[in-house]
């Protein structure tokens, strides 16, 4: 059974931190494709080692944390249009 508690709840808070990061044309922070790639890659393997709520038995990663690093990288696109 598929829990959506965490999973809404990780993608709406990554959306909102997604939102706060503004391009400020004096940093030195880019956020290209390879940089998007790599984060959802990064978020993926330590959302493995993370693994699920202790009696959660749906899927062996942590739902909440990957749907939240989905929500940042969603937010952060939205905040670039």
């Amino acid at each position: 059974m598929l829990n959506l508690g965490p999973i809404i709840a990780g993608f709406i808070i990554g959306f909102i931190i997604g939102l706060t990061i503004k391009n400020n044309p004096d940093s030195n922070i880019v956020f290209t494709k390879s940089s998007f790639i790599i984060m959802i890659i990064v978020a993926i393997i330590v959302s493995w080692q993370l693994g699920s709520f202790p009696y959660y038995n749906d899927l062996p990663i942590a739902t909440g944390f990957i749907f939240g690093a989905f929500g940042l990288i969603a937010g952060k696109e939205i905040s670039n249009l």
